[in-house]
């Protein structure tokens, strides 16, 4: 509409409203004089209000207003719309919806475009701080509080339980045991803890709010009021991420407070870390994710700033602790949890990068780089600490008994754990073979392929371990306890190997070689042990055949010896201990092969010549079940003749 034909229009108004009033001619023409004299504005609110636009603005600043703290009546301030009724939340954000689209539509050219513009920007200032409001109390009623039980349900726990130790390599090994069987038993057991399937899911809020939250957003965002909503949203979601932290077991601590946290308490800090970076990453932050998309359909921006926003205060508490962890002091006992930290890190890392995609998250992907760079390096230094330690081991006190020395025990099971984490070394390892101490045991294996860093830092652990049993060999005495002390640990170690994933690694070859090294020691153990013994017997000729006087006090005082011999081998070696089975079975075989034959024909040499006068039965009863070499009695089943 022209304006030549709205002031047409205004003036047939005017001369309506003078008929009406019945007022007289000049007032009329004063009357059309003021109308006609007045700019655009007027002419510019009839156009707006053309085809019921204004009726719509009315009403909908009405609605606007009545709901508003500030205006209507006693009753009705402060009311909410979403408290009411369905009907009336949809309604007022119709009125939402019209007060936005004027302020779209609406071309100001003229004070009165101005004045119009003002009422609408005021109402709909009104009603954004309505839909912050409301927001605000949507996103708290309905938050669905982390249930740990149903979660802990979705999960699928692996059998990630393998034999370990909890102290650290030190002076004194003696606190180190193992099971009487052998096995793993409940002093070294290490857990890795569960592992989250692809499909585990937690409702964050309840399904329903969701489109209202939503329609709020859509509103707030199209008006401008971005940063209101998102704030808010953030608020509140960042409370609840938190308060999940604190149902999962874990706590807020700076670095120095985790410095300061003895081993035992940290480690089960730890492990509830290493649980919670999964659950938090694979099922909190994907969910918030989903969120802020179905919440935030309508930009990409502020769905991403809201997420980033949400969920990076919950992510930098989990890496201030990985942090601290990792630049905190070095002991062995810590290097599998260091792994296992390390292991849950690189998972989780491309979760990361993929729900920090935009420049606002590449802050929280770079210190997750950090904390995974971090943790390796602790890992590796770890484990170059355990290296030292072992090579460093110089206990100059033998054991009794010459059984299986703690250091054994506790660098074969370590090594053992090891091996499941060979992944993870191979990565982080340098890929060398300049060990010395594994040069010469190469041709022992029996891949003939370069062996991957792992492998060269086992094999060179392995073949320290035995150098250093060989040196503690020679602390003994007795060089057949030596030989024992030996076979026991040698054996110990291949056993370990046998039976775990150290065998893909070593081969068969390599079993074989160390099986014969026992058998050699097997061999020197009887010549020491026995040896002076069976001189005694030794036929030095012309006594079987005779019957002289003289050669059966030849024969009786041998006897004499071999039981003086005999009785000091028994004193000394029923102290001894062989705690495996197959090997004192061996034992107890090779020396009745050896000693028995020796001492029948002696005696029976003596029976033809004199009968026995005194005969001693001994009942074999220790060797079936004691752990110790014990009386050579039992072993040799004897009849002695005194």
């Amino acid at each position: 509409m022209t304006t030549i034909e709205g002031q047409d229009r205004v003036l047939a108004t005017a001369q309506q409203i003078v008929k009406s009033l019945n007022i007289n001619t000049k007032a009329t023409e004063d009357m059309i004089l003021i109308l006609s004299s007045f700019d655009n504005r007027l002419s510019n609110i009839t156009d707006l209000m053309e085809g019921g636009a204004g009726d719509r603005f009315v009403s909908a600043e009405k609605i606007i207003l009545r709901h508003d703290s500030g205006l209507g009546e006693p009753s009705s301030r402060s009311s909410s719309p979403w408290e009411e009724s369905s009907t009336e939340a949809a309604e007022y954000l119709e009125a939402v919806d019209t007060i936005i689209q004027l302020t779209e539509d609406l071309n100001i050219q003229s004070d009165a475009d101005s004045e119009i513009m003002d009422r609408a920007e005021n109402a709909l200032q009104l009603a954004m701080s309505r839909l912050e409001d409301e927001f605000l109390h949507i996103l708290i009623r309905n938050t669905v509080p982390l249930d740990i039980d149903r979660l802990y349900g979705s999960i699928r726990k692996g059998s990630f339980s393998f034999p370990s130790n909890g102290i650290e390599i030190g002076d004194d090994f003696e606190s180190y045991r193992e099971d009487e069987d052998g096995g793993s038993g409940s002093g070294y057991h290490h857990e890795r803890g569960p592992s989250l399937g692809g499909d585990v899911f937690v409702d964050l809020i309840h399904p329903e709010a969701i489109k209202e939250l939503k329609a709020i957003a859509d509103r707030m965002i199209r008006s401008g009021y971005e940063k209101e909503c998102c704030q808010v949203y953030s608020n509140v979601r960042r409370d609840v991420l938190n308060e999940c932290l604190s149902i999962l077991g874990v706590e807020r601590l700076s670095i120095e407070e985790v410095q300061k946290i003895e081993w035992k308490i940290l480690d089960e800090k730890m492990k509830k870390w290493i649980q919670a970076i999964k659950i938090v990453v694979k099922v909190l932050l994907f969910g918030e994710k989903r969120l802020c998309e179905q919440v935030f359909s309508e930009s990409e921006l502020i769905k991403e700033i809201s997420f980033v926003e949400t969920t990076k205060g919950c992510v930098m508490q989990l890496l201030n602790f990985g942090e601290a962890v990792a630049i905190g002091q070095r002991s062995s006992e810590k290097l599998f949890r260091i792994l296992d930290m390390y292991d849950a890190v690189a998972d989780v890392f491309p979760d990361f990068e993929f729900l920090f995609t935009y420049e606002s998250g590449e802050l929280v992907c770079n210190e997750v780089k950090v904390v995974l760079t971090g943790l390796g390096e602790a890992a590796i230094g770890t484990f170059i600490e355990f290296e030292n330690a072992v090579k460093g081991e110089n206990s100059k006190r033998a054991l009794l008994g010459g059984e299986i020395h703690p250091v054994t025990r506790y660098v074969m099971n370590y090594i053992k754990l090891l091996v499941d984490y060979s992944d993870s070394l191979n990565t982080l390892l340098p890929n060398t073979q300049e060990h010395d101490p594994i040069s010469k045991e190469l041709d022992d294996i029996d891949s003939g392929d370069t062996l991957s860093p792992i492998s060269c830092r086992l094999l060179s652990l392995i073949t320290t371990l035995e150098a250093n049993l060989d040196e503690k060999s020679k602390l003994y005495d007795d060089i057949a306890l030596g030989y024992i002390f030996l076979m026991n640990n040698i054996l110990y170690i291949v056993q370990k190997v046998k039976n775990s994933e150290l065998r893909n690694l070593l081969g068969d070859r390599w079993i074989r070689k160390h099986r014969g090294q026992i058998r050699q020691w097997h061999t020197s153990y009887l010549r020491a042990a026995w040896g002076k013994a069976l001189l005694c017997l030794k036929d030095e000729g012309g006594i079987g055949g005779g019957s002289s006087s003289a050669s059966k006090l030849i024969l009786k005082e041998k006897f004499k010896n071999f039981n003086a011999c005999f009785e000091d081998i028994y004193r000394v070696q029923s102290l001894w201990k062989v705690p495996d089975d197959q090997l004192r079975e061996e034992l107890r075989i090779s020396i009745s092969e050896k000693v028995l034959p020796a001492y029948r024909a002696e005696a029976y040499c003596f029976e033809q010549h004199k009968k026995k006068r005194y005969i001693k039965t001994v009942v074999n009863r220790v060797w079936a079940e004691g752990v110790a070499l014990k009386s050579c009695y039992e072993l040799l089943d004897l009849v002695l003749v005194f």
